[in-house]
């Protein structure tokens, strides 16, 4: 499994002008690690963004992974509302939208509540650009490949967004 510090990389797929591995980190003191390895999997902003309780598009959330924004209630709160609707990880964006270097290590809250799915954290920029992307193309999810082995992937073979300083 990871521990704190470590970086989980993410491939979007689709739509292909975001088409760039994203850097994320896990939650520190709660959540599950990725088993399993998705070639394929969906991508769903959560609505609403901050997915604090029930989720209007729960049902495209079951058996996917979630993105959601930061903001509203606890980090945990948001992984067991997407973990309740089915999901089988959370991607928690940074509602700072020009954050694009500074990770938040995401803990546990005061209650004595736990979660079983992978919560990971995104910066605000990547999340963004992500969101706006799937905005522009009219499109309800984006198809992400997670987590990808970066150590497998040559330097100049490497997309990573043109926003993000490396």
């Amino acid at each position: 499994g990871l521990r704190i510090h470590e970086y989980l990389y993410f491939q979007v797929l689709s739509p292909g002008d975001i088409r760039y591995i994203f850097t994320a980190t896990p939650a520190k003191d709660f959540g599950g690690v990725f088993n399993t390895r998705y070639e394929q999997i969906h991508l769903v902003p959560a609505d609403p963004p901050e997915a604090c309780g029930e989720l209007n598009n729960g049902v495209f959330i079951q058996d996917q992974i979630a993105l959601v924004e930061r903001g509203g209630c606890s980090f945990l709160s948001k992984t067991r509302v997407v973990q309740e609707h089915g999901g089988r990880a959370v991607i928690i964006a940074d509602n700072a939208y020009d954050n694009d270097s500074f990770y938040i290590e995401m803990i546990q809250d005061s209650t004595r509540r736990t979660a079983d799915i992978p919560a990971l954290f995104l910066l605000g920029r990547d999340g963004y650009m992500i969101r706006r992307s799937l905005e522009q193309h009219g499109l309800p999810w984006a198809v992400i490949s997670i987590p990808v082995n970066v150590t497998s992937i040559p330097t100049y073979e490497m997309m990573q967004p043109p926003w993000t300083f490396w």
